[in-house]
């Protein structure tokens, strides 16, 4: 079951044509019906992650230039090259076809390897060390694609993918000499699999080109649905 909604042209001019490379991931996963509004009317449901952004800034930081045996000897033989940098890809195509969609993203880290390659790291804080490469595979193989065939510039080619996990351990230190956390770093390596990515690409793009869909046990559209209920349309 789906409903129409035509564009009007005060609409149109807040359609996206850039696709961020963890809507790939966690909104593509998430509710296709917010997912829809936002990319073909600028309406996007309000999030808050505290310390997110913090956390992953502190951990680019701290690897700021470093080698790559400093940060885990699994890591290819290199360099940190850059971090937090937006890239943006050339028009994706869908089955030959040139689509008005790109790729534009910030990645966390852009490794320069021994062998002319580069990589491209996502950091990640978690509570526990969980494996969640099989989650963001999409989301790095976004940003590889951008590198691989910019907008402008000279194409990277990228040989790998991987998350770099801090993880708790254990509270440390007292009131005298401050207090600190233990962490435990986890190198995940993802395979490169631009198939599994232009596949992701087409079904997101052929979604957003369709009918919105009706919400399946959104909490954001139950509640704009349980307040027009109450309050009417304000």
């Amino acid at each position: 079951m789906s409903e129409t909604n035509p564009y009007n042209k005060k609409d149109e001019r807040k359609a996206r044509e850039f696709i961020s490379p963890s809507d790939l991931t966690f909104a593509w996963n998430d509710c296709h019906r917010c997912l829809w509004l936002y990319y073909n009317y600028g309406v996007k449901n309000p999030t808050f992650l505290p310390l997110v952004g913090d956390l992953a800034d502190m951990q680019e930081r701290y690897f700021d230039g470093a080698s790559s045996h400093h940060m885990d000897p699994a890591i290819p033989a290199g360099k940190v090259l850059d971090r937090g940098k937006f890239v943006v890809s050339k028009p994706i195509e869908i089955n030959g076809a040139p689509t008005k969609f790109a790729i534009r993203g910030k990645y966390d880290i852009l490794m320069e390897f021994d062998d002319g390659t580069y990589g491209v790291i996502d950091c990640k804080f978690q509570a526990r060390d969980t494996d969640k490469s099989d989650f963001y595979a999409p989301q790095l193989e976004a940003y590889a694609f951008a590198l691989e065939n910019p907008a402008k510039g000279e194409p990277k080619k990228i040989s790998a993918l991987g998350l770099f996990v801090w993880s708790l351990v254990t509270p440390r230190g007292n009131a005298d000499s401050g207090f600190g956390l233990q962490l435990k770093s986890s190198w995940r390596p993802i395979d490169r699999n631009p198939e599994a990515l232009n596949t992701r690409l087409t079904e997101f793009i052929t979604m957003l080109g369709e009918p919105v869909t009706v919400s399946n046990g959104c909490n954001h559209c139950k509640y704009i649905s349980d307040r027009r209920e109450v309050l009417g349309n304000e």
